[in-house]
């Protein structure tokens, strides 16, 4: 099956296993969703991921998801620029999500991260999603 969003489809199934309180979920690998992957995990909102080899042979992440005291740590998970929508910004026009206390992760020509380390690296690029 063909996706169009990758990126979109990953955070979904995210969203959908926190909702139904697995401690695992399994998405295709790329490299772009091990970027973001790996920026949640460095802000603490994962535990962490891991690639596999799937049932069919293609490779597999699969991510350790957190919760505390029974709730997701990832409260909200919003895609913002979309294969037909790009958003891009620049680095002082980069949005702070919820005054400061949520990450947008950004894709610059530096590579994958946060909306914090953007700013302190003075590039801007695509704000590919929201987390809070």
């Amino acid at each position: 099956m063909s996706v169009n969003d990758p990126l979109g489809d990953m955070l979904t199934r995210i969203r959908n296993a926190q909702m139904r309180g697995k401690s695992t979920v399994r998405t295709p690998a790329s490299k772009l969703r091990a970027w973001v992957l790996e920026v949640l995990a460095d802000e603490g909102y994962i535990r962490g991921y891991e690639k596999l080899d799937g049932a069919n042979g293609l490779p597999e992440l699969e991510v350790s998801l957190k919760y505390y005291e029974g709730a997701p740590v990832i409260r909200e998970l919003r895609r913002v620029s979309t294969p037909g929508r790009r958003v891009y910004m620049g680095v002082s026009d980069i949005p702070q999500v919820r005054q400061g206390l949520g990450v947008s992760i950004v894709s610059t020509s530096k590579g994958v991260m946060s909306d914090a380390a953007a700013r302190s690296a003075n590039v801007g690029g695509e704000v590919l999603c929201q987390v809070f």
